[in-house]
């Protein structure tokens, strides 16, 4: 193999030397032209265009858009002294209406500049508004058909005339949206929030409150609140899922310092008691509530008494009243008379409230936790101790969280219900196997052609290489006569072949390859005879 490619080697060499300065020039010029033709492919078909997102923007707003864009991982670029930002072209309507749901731009509107290059000439201004109309209709109606749920969009918008004087107040624009969602779908409040900003910033001087968002049943959607059949809802839900990131993060964040990064995963489910009471309560408290007392704020107290003869009649000897009064009778007629009287006022605690107790109260909480060994195939490598501390630290959260007001009772078992932990490998974490590179199809398309152009130069240098050499040769034959073939002459030593001789080689052969059946040959020719 080697030997074979020297002499491919050589024989190329031998070739190319061959060749006239012209041909060699020829030849270095058509590669080099091809090089230079792929690299200019390959550069115009990899190069990223780029269009304009938004324009007109403030510099803070192009910050915070730039700043989302780096997060999603899509390169932009800024242009126009920092007031216009472009993506890949490819790119814009997604990131329209991806960046319409999160509120942003606040400043600016969605650029349309390419109508004025594109232009007819001699359009007047008014057919060019006319069309610039339609054309920013046709587009936010096929951005809002981008999102889920919506089949069909039908946006019409009003814009006002502009007034020649400077002085006069700038009217605002206005539109007015017709939705026709899919069936069984409703659209959330961030889907609604989408398209008032998705319009509001598309049109110049429109503001939100000039926009008019329906169903194709006439249902009005504001964009405070979606319907009022399902706001409340939307609103318990959120709160929900918020209050479940918050102890999600909390664990998660625990979990990956004690872990490691990546080696967690929590879930966590929260019932939420949105009830909200409202009541009003008239108390009475004794202020010593050990003895029952109220405090004495006045005292009054009375004494009688009266000694002498005729005594009350029809009292008997030796009695006592209800305020402290006895009359005691003598042998004679006399008697004596005494009254003591004790008043004591005591002043009370008198409570009014009026209690709202708030809502969002934990009725109950589930925490699950999947964490992944230090040795991922090994589950045994996570130590039994590092296990309960992880479901100790999950009990105090869920101990900690639940509301005490509900009347739960939290034993330890009922704490270790609401706990799950699963100890095992993640896939996400599982090494990743040499994965080849994939080469774009134009890159063989292009490798391809080049081969052919050098196979084809190949081709015409060895041709004309053995159209020179075969002209060569017919010369050479023109100009030198040609000579008689000698005659044969044969050779003494060659032995004429007879049927004896090739009977006697094949005997031999057979007695040299098989002697058996070469002595029974012969006992059977000695029979014979």
């Amino acid at each position: 193999m080697n030997e074979k490619l020297k002499q491919s080697f050589q024989n190329l060499k031998g070739f190319w030397k061959s060749r006239s300065k012209k041909q060699k020039t020829i030849g270095i010029s058509a590669v080099a032209l091809m090089l230079v033709l792929a690299a200019g492919i390959t550069y115009f078909m990899t190069k990223t265009k780029y269009a304009p997102l938004y324009s007109g923007l403030d510099v803070s707003e192009t910050g915070s858009i730039k700043d989302e864009l780096d997060q999603e991982g899509v390169p932009s670029k800024i242009t126009d002294g920092g007031k216009t930002i472009e993506v890949p072209e490819d790119q814009v309507d997604d990131l329209k209406v991806t960046l319409a749901a999160k509120g942003l731009p606040k400043t600016g509107s969605i650029d349309y500049s390419f109508f004025s290059q594109n232009a007819k000439f001699g359009m007047t201004d008014n057919e060019f508004n006319v069309v610039k109309l339609d054309a920013m209709q046709t587009e936010l109606e096929n951005l809002i058909e981008q999102m889920d749920g919506v089949e069909k969009a039908k946006v019409m918008i009003n814009l006002p005339n502009q007034s020649v004087f400077v002085a006069d107040s700038q009217a605002k624009a206005s539109a007015s949206v017709v939705l026709t969602l899919k069936p069984g779908y409703e659209l959330d409040q961030n889907q609604i929030k989408a398209v008032y900003n998705l319009v509001s910033k598309s049109v110049p001087n429109l503001p939100t409150d000039n926009i008019v968002i329906m169903n194709q049943n006439f249902e009005y959607y504001d964009l405070n609140s979606s319907n009022s059949s399902g706001n409340a809802y939307t609103q318990q839900q959120a709160i929900k899922k918020q209050i479940e990131r918050d102890i999600q993060q909390q664990v998660q964040t625990m979990l990956s310092t004690l872990m490691g990064a990546g080696k967690a995963v929590v879930t966590v489910t929260a019932d939420i008691d949105f009830t909200q009471e409202k009541r009003e309560e008239d108390l009475v408290e004794p202020v010593d509530k050990t003895n029952m007392k109220g405090i004495e704020i006045s005292a009054k107290k009375i004494q009688e008494t009266y000694q002498g003869t005729g005594a009350a009649a029809g009292t008997p000897s030796g009695s006592t009243d209800s305020v402290g009064s006895s009359y005691v009778s003598g042998s004679n007629g006399n008697g004596t008379y005494s009254k003591t009287s004790d008043t004591i006022n005591y002043e009370v605690n008198r409570i009014k409230r009026k209690i709202t107790e708030s809502p969002y109260k934990i009725r109950d909480l589930g925490i699950e936790v999947m964490v992944e060994p230090p040795v991922r195939t090994k589950r045994s490598s996570l130590p039994a101790s590092r296990l309960k501390d992880i479901k100790s630290m999950l009990s105090t959260i869920v101990r900690t969280s639940i509301d005490k007001s509900s009347g739960t009772r939290l034993t330890n078992q009922t704490v270790a219900d609401k706990i799950a932990v699963s100890v095992q490998p993640f896939a996400a974490n599982a090494p990743e196997k040499a994965k080849k590179a994939s080469i774009p199809w134009w890159v063989y398309a292009i490798g391809g052609g080049l081969l052919l152009v050098i196979a084809g130069l190949i081709f015409f240098m060895i041709r004309n290489r053995r159209r020179a050499a075969s002209e060569a040769e017919e010369e050479m034959a023109e100009e030198t006569p040609e000579k008689p073939a000698p005659p044969r002459i044969p050779d003494v030593n060659e032995e004429q072949e007879t049927d004896a001789s090739a009977r006697r080689k094949q005997l031999e052969k057979m007695a040299k390859e098989k002697p058996d059946e070469f002595a029974k040959l012969l006992r059977s020719w000695l029979s014979e005879e």
